[in-house]
């Protein structure tokens, strides 16, 4: 058996966030198909020097490694990619660097796949492509941009809606030569095939799963002394906190539905908790009942502690790993329509699905005022959890598509 290239937008170690949570257990699970060469991406120094504990993590599975720093900021992508006619996204993350890393590993060693984790990698995938081709979408990232450039107005609808176009053709230009594009859910995949129209190419789904040893609220972990989680009810919401989309969700969140529910419970307090908090969002801290955590030692103890958990997205693409991690935590979860797109449980079940303040507000009131049902929800979503929701069954589907058995690399 042949080694396997993986590309990834940022490095996939530690998985301490959405996309590197994703991108770590599917390199993990092809190091135990065969040896995996990753050239990646990292944000700062800081993230370039995960490298070595990723290297310990791996162990033999892991051959060659290429972390580079990535330094390119948006308004310098917008200047190459707007004379070019290209997707600013693509810009940001080009770099001959890269490109010279690939192109020589893909000499020198007998790669039998490359996989490209997120849409940015596939420049890097040279076309015609020696080996087997899998891109890892994720999500449809143009749909996204489309999204934005819907709600937004200005100069920023018309750059939003620049990059809508133009990823999309390069995400269907990518698809049309890929051996398999892969999305993290059927809706995502659904929507692409629509939208893309290529009867030939296979699109598939390829799901998100959840470490349920980690995430049990059984498991060892520091708990919130009283002094801390504070009196009266806690509806928290986790996320990395210089998303866009949590932004959004967070800032609507706090002003137009915590003020509903604090009117009948004037003592529930709404904490926002996740790393690299924009100002935005610390901001809100000033809003009463409010508080902002920044990043926390271990994000269980805020789950274990909430009376609801909330995941407020107005937009969402693929599935939300905040929802699968506090479902695991066996904590009832409100989640908007978009928050619960491509999550295989039952409403009303398993989670609470609500749009709109009023309807958040209601519905926020009748799990705090009722205990016995959001503990029903909450053992549901466990249960919901361990059924479907473990890596390995997730990820099976990829061992089929390269067609291998554990380790038959040397």
């Amino acid at each position: 058996m042949s080694d396997i290239l993986f590309l990834a937008h940022r490095i996939p170690f530690p998985p301490d966030r959405g996309d590197k949570i994703r991108s770590w257990n599917i390199l993990k699970h092809l190091g135990s198909l065969a040896r995996v060469h990753v050239a990646c991406f990292a944000d700062d120094q800081a993230d370039a020097a995960h490298l070595a504990a990723m290297k310990r993590e791996l162990g033999s599975a892991l051959g060659e490694a290429h972390v580079e720093i990535r330094n390119v900021g948006k308004f310098a992508a917008a200047a190459r990619a707007f004379p070019a006619g290209q997707p600013i996204s693509l810009a940001m993350f080009d770099s001959l660097r890269m490109r010279a890393f690939v192109d020589d590993l893909l000499e020198r060693r007998s790669i039998d796949t490359v996989f490209a984790f997120s849409g940015q990698m596939a420049q890097f995938v040279p076309d015609p492509c020696p080996a087997r081709f899998l891109m890892d979408f994720v999500d449809m990232d143009s749909a996204k941009f489309a999204d934005y450039a819907g709600e937004g107005g200005g100069a920023m609808r018309w750059v939003h809606r620049w990059e809508a176009e133009r990823l999309f053709a390069f995400e269907r230009a990518t698809a049309a030569r890929a051996d398999a594009s892969i999305f993290v859910s059927e809706a995502e995949a659904s929507l692409f095939r629509r939208k893309a129209g290529l009867a030939k190419a296979d699109i598939r789904a390829i799901g998100n799963g959840i470490d349920l040893d980690f995430y049990d609220p059984a498991a060892a972990f520091p708990r919130l002394t009283a002094e801390e989680r504070g009196q009266g009810p806690l509806i928290v919401f986790t996320g990395q906190m210089d998303y866009r989309p949590n932004l959004e969700a967070v800032t609507a969140f706090a002003c137009d539905v915590l003020p509903l529910i604090r009117q009948s419970r004037p003592d529930t307090r709404f904490a926002i908790v996740g790393r690299k908090p924009l100002r935005a969002v610390t901001r809100l801290a000033a809003e009463p009942g409010v508080i902002v955590t920044g990043s926390v030692p271990d994000v269980r103890s805020w789950l274990a502690a909430a009376d609801v958990v909330v995941a407020p997205l107005a937009i969402g693409r693929g599935v939300q790993n905040k929802v699968l991690e506090a479902m695991a935590m066996a904590r009832p979860v409100i989640a908007s329509p978009a928050a619960f797109l491509g999550i295989e449980a039952e409403p009303d079940r398993d989670l609470i699905v609500a749009e709109g303040a009023q309807a958040q507000a209601r519905e926020a009131l009748g799990l705090i005022a009722n205990h016995t049902r959001a503990a029903e929800i909450g053992l549901s979503a466990r249960r919901r959890m361990e059924v479907s929701y473990r890596w390995k069954a997730q990820l099976e589907p990829l061992t089929q598509l390269l067609g291998l058995t554990q380790r038959q690399a040397a």
